[in-house]
């Protein structure tokens, strides 16, 4: 047997044990649904000033968050970047238990009264006097290896967004395979503490991946990527031909974000 053919097959054992079949049929089907992956809506609002700042804050703190989590849509994200250059954007991450779900928000949204009286402001902001410039929205699927959100503790911390890119849909699945069958658990091994991986089904710079992570402090971020460059088992897997980043990323972006106040992660 290949070197890297054996190390891919140990590192999918441990998957293949755990899929064992149940013989009660309720109980596979509970699982199942446990394992269906959630789908995030990841916005990013574009600004000019701190007056449009505190237009789109107060929609998602006094408006959107409680409304959303009406509908079912629990742990909104909304941070600000930590460094930004001039007026910060304000990212958004939306959660939802299915593309129905998702498809079905803004009119549930438009039917829900104590919303548009909360969210007045931003919703009805005069084309002279907009509430944004823009949004830009991606449309996530979770990976199958963390099918569901992880929320952190709620203590002062820092995140890491990550965007990867792949020159074709082919490379750009390598790279989602390559996270599935063993790179997830190193991450959590060494501490790079995901909250979610998504691939992006709609969007900018398609194909592409994205995922956030969280740290204490940057002394723990750059002490933990530092465990996860040397550890063994990532020297295995991103040793293996079919996994070389110059095959499977084309570009890399990462933002660092700070959560606001009212922010659910």
């Amino acid at each position: 047997m290949k070197r890297r053919t054996f190390v891919k097959a140990s590192l999918l054992s441990g998957c293949l044990t755990s899929a064992v079949p149940f013989l009660n049929p309720a109980m596979a089907s509970v699982k199942q649904k446990a394992n269906k992956p959630e789908y995030y809506e990841l916005r990013v609002y574009t600004l000019k000033n701190e007056t449009q700042q505190k237009l789109v804050e107060d929609y998602f703190q006094n408006a959107a968050i409680p409304a959303l989590n009406r509908l079912g849509s629990k742990n909104v994200g909304v941070f600000t970047e930590q460094q930004p250059t001039g007026q910060t954007k304000i990212y958004a991450i939306i959660p939802y238990k299915s593309l129905d779900d998702f498809s079905k928000s803004n009119e549930r949204l438009l039917a829900d009264a104590t919303f548009q009286q909360k969210g007045a402001a931003y919703l009805n902001a005069p084309a002279t006097e907009p509430a944004y410039e823009r949004i830009e929205s991606s449309l996530l699927e979770a990976f199958s290896g963390m099918p569901k959100m992880e929320i952190p503790a709620n203590k002062p911390r820092i995140f890491e967004l990550r965007r990867y890119e792949s020159a074709s849909e082919a490379a750009g699945k390598k790279k989602i395979e390559m996270f599935n069958i063993g790179e997830i658990a190193i991450f959590k091994r060494v501490g790079l503490t995901p909250v979610f991986f998504g691939e992006a089904l709609i969007g900018e710079m398609r194909p592409n991946l994205t995922y956030l992570l969280t740290f204490d402090d940057m002394a723990e971020h750059d002490r933990n990527w530092k465990a996860f460059g040397g550890d063994q088992e990532w020297k295995k897997i991103s040793g293996m031909p079919e996994y070389a980043d110059a095959k499977i990323v084309s570009n890399i972006t990462r933002t660092f974000l700070t959560p606001t106040s009212y922010s659910q992660i």
